[in-house]
């Protein structure tokens, strides 16, 4: 018998296991290549190590290398100090946040066990039940032998779902919630404490009696040298000159005015561009588009003084038409400062041709328009001032003061007034504390008058001296104040059709407009109420004497007829409240506003009555204020709030003028003044009421008549 392995040792195994070895110790042989055109043939496989690949022994391939993971994000920062206001230092962070978020989702599935899920089938469970027994009810009906007279089931009732369902809402963006904060350090605090005693207030006494004494003998003294005899004057040349001074070549006004030439000259080439823009520029794409404009912004006036201050009146020179006056105040109350006037030119752009300060922030101002130095300024702590642009001395000539008299409130507007009667200049001032004044230009002094007191209208609106809604202004003052109390005016305009030099028109902060006239202090001649917030301009059309525009905080602007005061013409929304309103003076139909929102819209009734011609963004971060247009060249001053005024030169869509054409009659305001009736007569048309009370047609020149 062959001999029985030994107990413990399989054969196979240990077969098994030296062929293993075997395998292992040989290195592995690629098979033969294929021949040829053999399509059954093996795939042959290719080991290749790169010549960098590190070589390792058989040792320290089977070696096990241990890592630990830890929970630490290793691009953590470790040194993160932040300030304590506690300790007055800077501490380490403890805790630094170590979490990453390599990936995240948001699902729509839902836990049956969850709470939502459970609602969302139970609302399944009920609404298939609803369905189930609705449909019992029509196989109900319709197996059931009913009359013609019987009624049918109300089969009305929609289910809703995801086919049938359409919820008739507005669904408006949410916006999130912003949580803003910031540190601030406590503000630095300190003790004083004092004592006074009787004897401590008897030595001060004694210093300011010897104080007294030393200033009135310094004045006395200041007094004997003044009385002492004058010397001759040096003698004057055939010219009129000093002839020691003839010679002083460096401080001759000559030469003053050959700088001034020089530092203009340079300006403008400096500014090359801008000034070839200003006399040549022409939009060619209003030939492609007839119902819009644009404007070019040229240049922008602003110095280091105005920084800090809001631009609150612009006027233009009557005179010299590239000069305009710019004055600067506060709109609000709680920051007040002195006020500055700067006067500029459109040949030098660099810096101001005048300057002028005043103790209180500057509100209004306005040029004579016959002497053109003469310059009227309202304050916001209600005094007036005249001020001599052509004076060397930059103090006015004529003020108000308490004692002469004068606003209790804010000057808001100020206009020169001629007086045919006794040739004297006057000018009349609008102020919140209800007065409008008429100012006199005496030789020594500045007298006022109240030429209005203004009421707060109680009843409706309407024209005439015997309209209801019209109150006294003047009179038995207690009997006017019971009859509303007084009315805070915000603006002023005086009418310019020949003859009718003395009808103005008011707006107060109530929102109502009333029209006036220096001949009747006692009442309104009409009262226009169409605004709900204080109207900050109002404005008479400067071709077409019967219409005017009144711009106010309620984000409008409305057209007015003056013989129709119950209803406004048109109404303009603007989206953002009304800072200005001005009418070109080249087109009866084409008017501009400025918006808080930083836009200047231009409005051309002929071409289009609803939507601005022209909505352009001036200034980014800044609110727009006042604006006014040139008299003589198709530019559009703009003043904002921190101080800058910027030029704008209109596009021809926006500057269309009528011109008569060869044997015409009519002369181009005539035209003019046509396409505005036009448009009143539109807008008659299409509101019964107005239509109602609209005014006999008078041609093409109409007149307003008071």
């Amino acid at each position: 018998m062959p001999a029985s392995p030994k107990r413990g040792i399989d054969p196979k195994k240990k077969g098994k296991k030296k062929e293993g070895e075997l395998l292992s110790s040989q290195e592995y042989v690629p098979p033969p290549l294929p021949m040829p055109g053999d399509d059954f043939s093996m795939p042959v496989r290719e080991i290749i190590k790169p010549d960098n690949q590190l070589r390792l022994t058989e040792l320290e391939l089977n070696e096990e290398v241990a890592k630990m993971l830890t929970a630490n994000n290793p691009a953590a920062p470790k040194n993160v100090a932040r300030f304590n206001m506690k300790a007055f230092g800077y501490k380490f962070e403890p805790m630094v946040e170590q979490t990453i978020v390599h990936y995240a989702t948001d699902g729509w599935l839902l836990h049956k066990g969850a709470e939502e899920a459970k609602r969302q089938i139970d609302m399944e469970r009920m609404e298939q039940e609803a369905s189930q027994r609705f449909q019992a009810e029509l196989d109900k009906a319709h197996h059931d032998k009913r009359g013609d007279d019987d009624d049918a089931p109300d089969d009305s009732r929609q289910l809703r779902n995801q086919f049938n369902f359409s919820e008739r809402a507005a669904q408006t963006v949410n916006y999130p919630l912003r949580d803003r904060e910031t540190y601030t350090e406590p503000p630095p605090t300190a003790t004083v404490s004092g004592a006074a005693t009787q004897w401590e207030i008897y030595d001060e006494y004694i210093k300011d009696l010897d104080r007294q004494k030393t200033e009135e003998a310094m004045k006395a003294r200041a007094g004997k040298k003044n009385q002492a005899p004058v010397a001759a004057p040096p003698p004057q040349g055939p010219a009129g000159t000093h002839t020691p001074n003839s010679n002083d070549v460096m401080h001759s006004a000559n030469l003053g005015q050959a700088t001034c030439i020089l530092d203009r000259m340079a300006n403008q080439n400096m500014f090359e561009e801008i000034a070839m823009d200003f006399k040549y520029w022409e939009d060619a794409s209003d030939s492609f588009r007839p119902g819009e404009g644009s404007l070019l912004p040229l240049w922008k006036f602003q110095s280091e003084k105005s920084k800090r201050r809001q631009v609150t009146s612009i006027c233009c020179n009557p005179l010299y038409l590239d000069l305009f006056a710019v004055g600067y105040g506060s709109y609000d109350f709680l920051k007040q400062s002195s006020g500055l006037i700067h006067i500029y030119s459109l040949k030098n752009t660099s810096h101001p041709e005048f300057t002028f300060q005043t103790e209180s922030g500057v509100m209004c101002l306005h040029f004579h328009p016959e002497y053109a130095n003469l310059l009227a300024v309202g304050c916001y702590d209600g005094a007036v001032l005249v001020f001599d642009v052509h004076a060397k001395s930059h103090a006015p000539i004529y003020a108000a003061t308490v004692r002469t008299g004068k606003h209790n409130d804010p000057v808001w507007n100020i206009f020169w007034q001629a007086d045919e009667a006794q040739k004297a200049l006057q000018f009349v001032s609008i102020s919140s504390d209800g007065n409008v004044n008429l100012w006199t230009m005496n030789k020594s002094e500045l007298t006022h008058e109240s030429l209005m007191k203004l009421r707060v209208v109680t009843g409706k609106a309407g024209g005439g001296k015997a309209d209801e809604g019209s109150s006294p202004a003047g009179g038995d003052e207690d009997a006017a104040a019971g009859a509303g109390g007084l009315a805070g005016g915000c603006c002023l305009d005086f009418k310019k059709q020949p003859g009718q030099e003395n009808v103005y028109l008011v707006g107060t902060e109530e929102g109502s407009i009333h029209k006036c006239s220096k001949a009747y202090s006692s009442e309104y001649l009409s009262t226009y109420q169409g605004h709900n917030l204080a109207v900050y301009a109002a404005k008479w059309n400067n071709i077409h004497y019967r219409t005017f525009l009144s711009a106010s905080a309620d984000w409008s602007v409305k057209l007015w007829d003056s013989q129709q005061p119950k209803k406004p013409v048109m109404s303009f929304d603007l989206n953002d409240s009304v800072g200005d309103v001005a009418w070109s003076p080249l087109s009866a139909t084409v008017f501009a506003a400025v918006t808080d929102d930083g836009k200047v819209h231009v409005f051309d009734l002929n071409e289009n009555k609803l939507m601005p011609m022209c909505s352009q963004k001036v200034v980014k971060k800044a609110k727009l204020t006042k604006l006014v247009f040139n008299p003589k060249w198709p530019i559009l001053l703009v003043g904002d709030d921190k101080g800058c005024v910027t030029s704008l030169k209109l596009s021809p869509n926006l500057r269309k003028r009528s011109v008569p054409e060869k044997g015409q009659k009519e002369t181009a305001e005539e035209l003019e003044c046509a396409k505005l009736e036009k448009v009143l007569e539109v807008a008659h048309k299409t509101d019964p009421d107005a239509l109602h009370h609209a005014p006999a047609p008078s041609g093409a020149a109409p007149v307003a008549v008071v």
